[in-house]
């Protein structure tokens, strides 16, 4: 009999913390920044990641975090994480997906076959997105008209 999946929070603490810092390398002007663009280009591929403030709060943000790949398949389309900032904390953890909320677990199986650890892995994978925005992302500045 497989055992019942048991988060580690002190691992997902630590990747929200960690994804906290990322996004403030991101927007080191957050409090009066509500966009921001990157181009990502690998190899051949190209990507525009674009951080975008949803809500402001004293303790909390939201932002939504969405990519624009150069050539939009109609088959797979690009997540759109939501994300919340807990400013008094310093952590950063996604809690929708397109807009749909995340549980913390889920049972396994379940009807929309969400894995145990979703969310932890989203977290991940929000790292990883942060992480590559980092290492290979070139700001896309506005370009104003005189």
């Amino acid at each position: 009999m497989k055992s019942k999946y048991v988060p580690d929070l002190t691992r997902q603490m630590a990747q929200c913390e960690s994804n906290y810092m990322r996004l403030l390398r991101l927007m080191p002007d957050f409090d009066d920044c509500d966009e921001r663009a990157f181009q990502v280009s690998v190899q051949e591929h190209s990507v525009r990641v674009t951080l975008r403030v949803d809500e402001r709060f004293a303790y909390t943000s939201t932002v939504e975090i969405s990519q624009q790949h150069e050539h939009d398949s109609r088959w797979l389309q690009a997540p759109a994480l939501l994300v919340r900032l807990y400013h008094d904390a310093g952590m950063a953890e996604v809690v929708c997906v397109r807009r749909r909320q995340m549980a913390g677990v889920y049972p396994y199986p379940n009807p929309l076959m969400h894995q145990p650890d979703e969310k932890a892995q989203l977290n991940d994978y929000l790292a990883e997105w942060l992480g590559h925005c980092l290492s290979h992302g070139h700001l896309i500045e506005p370009v104003y008209a005189r």
